[in-house]
């Protein structure tokens, strides 16, 4: 009967709370899908709904060993999250939701998606044929991370992605080929950017500068980027400071539509 009561006082604000939590999961577990902290992320789960179960059975001891690690977990959580941490704070407070316009965009899903699939095959086919020529690039793919402080370090552009635009930008003569170029919604917004360079990860010696930058980048943000080795013409796609695997260009081209989308 009392229990009854409890579900008679649910009110507009406990909706709203729970709705508020699920969102919160939900972003969290998109932040961390793909990589190793989504292990940990469950397990912290699993270890919160045990300590709930326990303590609402009063199971004293059981419960008080949770509840300890629960307590003094939060300095272990914040080590091991760092990298989450810091890339979940630098969303928060680098979304421009104005001039990105993050929330029309999930009402326009099919102008976007129609925007990131020209914007996908346009690049990646000008990164192969850069790579034919052994021609380096280094192109970051902006989502919902704004990256205008990045901008700032290179050459601000509005340019309309082509094929020959970016042949153009990483031409070995050309003024602008050193550094990072930035896309977001089919428009070069910056070249010569200036990346953060990852110097803590273990990556293999016949990857260079720009690789280290590559992954650099999508370890602080949620960007994208691809590179085209300047020695064998090879294109790599990193995501989340992570190389990722593919098969064939048209196998790369869906993987960055969906990423994108």
């Amino acid at each position: 009967m009392e229990l009854f009561d409890d579900l008679l006082k649910f009110t507009v604000i406990d909706v709203i709370d729970i709705i508020l939590v699920a969102l919160l999961l939900y972003y969290v577990y998109k932040l961390i899908k793909g990589t190793v902290a989504i292990n940990i992320f469950i397990g912290i789960i699993f270890i919160y709904l045990a300590w709930r179960l326990t303590s609402a059975l009063n199971m004293e001891l059981l419960s008080s060993i949770f509840g300890g690690f629960m307590s003094v977990g939060i300095i272990a959580l914040i080590v091991v999250f760092q990298p989450e941490i810091r890339k979940f704070l630098l969303m928060v407070g680098s979304t421009n939701f104005a001039s990105k316009g993050v929330f029309s965009k999930r009402f326009k899903f099919l102008r976007t998606q129609a925007i990131n699939e020209t914007e996908a095959e346009t690049v990646v086919n000008a990164c192969v044929k850069m790579g034919s020529s052994k021609t380096g690039a280094l192109i970051v793919l902006e989502r919902n991370n704004n990256l205008d402080f990045l901008v700032a370090t290179g050459d601000e552009m509005n340019i309309q992605v082509t094929q020959p635009i970016l042949e153009s930008i990483f031409f070995k003569n050309s003024p602008l080929h050193d550094g990072a170029i930035i896309i977001a919604d089919n428009i070069v917004k910056a070249t010569r950017v200036i990346l953060p360079v990852n110097n803590e990860k273990n990556i293999p010696e016949r990857f260079g500068l720009r690789h280290r930058a590559a992954v650099g980048v999508t370890e602080k943000t949620d960007a994208l980027a691809l590179v085209v080795s300047e020695e064998t013409g090879q294109i790599s796609y990193i995501k989340n400071g992570e190389f990722v695997i593919y098969k064939n260009t048209e196998e790369l081209i869906e993987k960055i539509k969906n990423d994108l989308s």
